[in-house]
């Protein structure tokens, strides 16, 4: 379908200007200047609307929307091996369809258009991700030490063959992801690693979340989180890791030179109590640097405006610096930042060559006008309401904030029973 997005407000790569943009097979064709011989199927007036690209949720656990609001106001350890888990294991690839189902919709609702996953039920993963045409990074969570190698390996054996079933798909990819340094020993670690190179695949990883891992982590190996992951090879320059707040000069130092993209969750790590993450001198250092939710069960929602706005408040408090990250550094970080994370130079931006991953907003509302600046007004202004139209590689999956592909009461039916079921209420 070719579509035809006339005169509106748009965030470019090098300013925000009223343009007109043409979409054609997925790709935006160009910027402000008709292609010859263009014939468009579908124009989308822009008068009092904005154009931006899609917001890319870095880093969460799609399915853990079945989880929210059960495992509140909780230790981490609490939260994470007292109700958490035990949850989980009573899921099924059934639950983690609709769960994905239910997340995807929200994403979408809030100007998401692609984002990189952690869970298990790959297939499951994949068959929610398809059907609704949202893009993402898949990866199926690894745990496992030597005292169980073969559930270990039954793991990762399942990980692999699920790469193999859905290898060549046009809007999803694959990790290898070692779920964290404490849930994974020395050995596991470096088999990951040694896969991950042997087949050219990218890691995802936990690191360094929370003073318990620290704790942990110094005394089983007599190193740091970061250490350690470095030391089994894990730490390379196709390397996602998220959270990373408790790091000092050194690792960051180490992050930038080892060319990892660290993944910042700052409403779940403020939520669990874990801390804030040293973004500006990561920023400074050269990190790349992406942003992402967590899963819902930590956040409570995947809401990417909402972590935009608390990752561009709470480092100005905690540094006492009103330009610690600026409106336009997190913009960069929650679009740019996660296309980099995910591998991928075509997402991202708005510009001739890249895929149409685009979001619209509709500024006709009180709280984004006047429409002075419109970088402050996405970062600080903007809660997600305002996301009227979204589209992935030229596809409209949502318009006038309603889903064509999507059976919305079903979602909800569905993981009302699987909640009933689980008992989370």
């Amino acid at each position: 379908m070719n579509i035809f997005i006339k005169d509106i407000l748009t965030v470019l790569p090098d300013g925000i200007k009223t343009c007109s943009v043409y979409v054609s097979d997925g790709v935006i064709k160009s910027v402000t200047t008709e292609p010859e011989g263009f014939v468009f199927d579908k124009t989308i007036f822009g008068n009092g609307k904005l154009l931006m690209p899609g917001l890319i949720n870095a880093h969460t656990h799609a399915p853990m929307t079945i989880l929210r609001n059960c495992a509140d106001d909780l230790l981490f350890d609490d939260w994470l091996f007292g109700r958490i888990l035990p949850l989980e294991d009573k899921l099924t690839g059934y639950d983690i369809y609709w769960g994905t189902m239910l997340a995807v919709m929200e994403m979408l609702r809030s100007g998401t258009t692609s984002f990189i996953d952690m869970y298990y039920f790959m297939d499951d993963l994949v068959r929610a991700v398809e059907e609704t045409g949202i893009r993402a990074v898949l990866s199926r969570g690894l745990m496992g030490d030597a005292g169980a190698p073969g559930a270990r390996d039954n793991r990762l054996k399942e990980a692999l063959d699920a790469i193999e079933r859905h290898k060549g798909h046009t809007r999803i990819d694959f990790m290898l992801a070692p779920h964290a340094p404490y849930t994974c020993d020395e050995g596991y670690q470096r088999t990951i690693a040694q896969e991950a190179k042997r087949l050219g695949l990218p890691i995802k990883t936990h690191l360094s979340e929370g003073l318990v891992e620290m704790e942990t982590i110094r005394t089983q190996y007599g190193c740091t989180p970061v250490e350690l992951m470095d030391k089994t090879g894990l730490l390379t320059d196709t390397t996602v890791a998220a959270h990373c707040v408790q790091v000092n000069d050194s690792e960051i130092a180490l992050f930038a030179e080892r060319g990892v993209t660290v993944v910042t969750n700052p409403v779940s790590n403020l939520k669990v109590a874990n801390g804030v993450a040293p973004i500006p001198k990561m920023l400074k250092a050269g990190v790349k640097v992406a942003l992402g939710t967590d899963g819902a069960a930590s956040n409570n929602t995947l809401n990417m405006f909402r972590e935009l706005a608390v990752l561009t408040l709470i480092h100005k408090g905690v540094n006492h610096d009103a330009l610690a990250v600026t409106a336009e550094e997190g913009f960069r970080v929650a679009t740019k930042g996660g296309a980099i994370a995910m591998g991928r130079n075509d997402l991202g931006e708005i510009k001739p060559g890249n895929i149409a991953d685009l979001v619209i907003l509709n500024l006709d509302c009180p709280n984004m006008q006047p429409i002075n600046n419109p970088l402050s007004a996405l970062a600080y202004s903007a809660n997600g309401s305002e996301v009227e139209t979204v589209m992935v590689g030229g596809k409209i999956l949502m318009e006038n904030r309603e889903f064509p592909h999507i059976d919305t009461e079903r979602v909800y039916h569905e993981v009302s029973k699987i909640c009933t079921k689980i008992g989370t209420r």
